[in-house]
C-alpha cells in the first residue's frame, strides 16, 4: 500500500523538542536486531525515475513480526507499504520515494526509523533502528540536462569530395562504364591469346619463335585472366 511515512513522535527536526515515542522498548526482555539494507539512503535528483530506494528488511527470528517505518520529514518521502509484517526469517522490500527533489532539500539529512514489534493491537516494540537519508545534487544541472549539446558537430574532413564531384550526369556514368567494359574485354583477348601461343621450348610449331612465349608469362595470364572473371561474376 502507498502511504506516506508516519510522522515520528521522537525523532524531530533541528530546533524542534524531543518527544518521547509511544511503544519504547520495555527496559527488560529480548531485543530483536533490525537487519536493514542498505545502511543509510542516499538519493539522486537527477533519477530518470524519480528519486527512490529500495530498503530491505530480514526478519532472523522464528515468529512474525510487524514493522513499521517512521521518518523525521514525512512530507518530502512517500513510502510503499509503511507499515506490515514480516514472516519468520524471510525479507521484506520497502520502496521509498522522495517527493520533494527541490534545490533547498539538497544535503539536507533526514533519518528513518524501522520499528519491529510482536504480533497483534498491543504488541510492545522488540526492535528498532535509525538510518539517515539525504538528497544529492544532480551532477550536471537539470536545465543544461534538457538542452541539446552546445558544442558544434565537426564538419566533413577536408579530403571529402565536394557535393558537385558527387553527383556526375548519367552520360558519364555510361560512358565510364563502357570503357571500363571495353578495357577489360580487351584484357582478356590478350590472357586468352597469351595462353594460345605455344611455349618457348615447343617444337614443330609453324609460329616464328618471337611469339613464343615462357610457362612463366603463361601463369601471369591466367591469374588474370581468373581476376576478370571474378570481376564479370559479380557484376
Amino acid at each position: 500500500m502507498r502511504r506516506r511515512a508516519p510522522q515520528d513522535q521522537e525523532l524531530v527536526g533541528p530546533g524542534a523538542p524531543g518527544r518521547e515515542s509511544r511503544g519504547a522498548l520495555p527496559p527488560s526482555g529480548p531485543v530483536v536486531p533490525v537487519l536493514v539494507f542498505p545502511p543509510d539512503l542516499v538519493f539522486r535528483a537527477d533519477q530518470r525515475s524519480g528519486p527512490r530506494q529500495l530498503l530491505t528488511l530480514y526478519n532472523p527470528t522464528g515468529a512474525a513480526l510487524r514493522f513499521r517505518v517512521l521518518c523525521t520529514a514525512p512530507a518530502k518521502y512517500t513510502v510503499f507499504d509503511a507499515e506490515g509484517y514480516v514472516k519468520p526469517q524471510s525479507c521484506i522490500d520497502i520502496v521509498i520515494r522522495h517527493v520533494a527533489p527541490i534545490a533547498s532539500h539538497y544535503d539536507v539529512q533526514d533519518r528513518f526509523r524501522i520499528e519491529l514489534s510482536e504480533e497483534g493491537a498491543e504488541g510492545r516494540v522488540v526492535g528498532r533502528k535509525d538510518i539517515t537519508s539525504v538528497l544529492r545534487a544532480p551532477a550536471y544541472p537539470l536545465e543544461l540536462q534538457a538542452q541539446p549539446d552546445p558544442m558544434p558537430h565537426p564538419g566533413p574532413p577536408s579530403w571529402t569530395a565536394p557535393p558537385t564531384a558527387r553527383h556526375l550526369p548519367e552520360k558519364s556514368h555510361s560512358q565510364l562504364a563502357t570503357s571500363s567494359f571495353l578495357l577489360f574485354l580487351l584484357t582478356g583477348i590478350v590472357s586468352v591469346a597469351f595462353l594460345l601461343l605455344p611455349l618457348q621450348d615447343e617444337l614443330g610449331s609453324q609460329l616464328p619463335q618471337i611469339l613464343h612465349v615462357s610457362l612463366g608469362q603463361k601463369l601471369v595470364a591466367a591469374y588474370v585472366l581468373g581476376l576478370l572473371t571474378m570481376v564479370f561474376l559479380r557484376t
